[in-house]
């Protein structure tokens, strides 16, 4: 599987996140329900999640869980 790299702005600073294009488009999907743009739910998953954890890991279960 190849990975899709894109850099976000978060709290200030770029930072980037490599995930499978399938995560990406559930991701942008999540965001245009909730009518905010990408970096921002990226952002918020980004706040809420335990700083030991990776925020592609994060934003993988949020894609598999909670993203609906």
């Amino acid at each position: 599987m190849n990975l899709e790299k894109r850099s976000l702005s978060l709290s200030g600073h770029r930072t980037s996140v490599a995930l499978e294009p399938e995560f990406w488009t559930v991701l942008e999907a999540a965001a245009a329900r909730r009518g905010v743009a990408l970096g921002t739910l990226v952002g918020e998953v980004d706040a809420a999640r335990d700083p030991d954890r990776p925020l592609a890991s994060a934003l993988r279960v949020f894609a598999l869980t909670g993203a609906g």
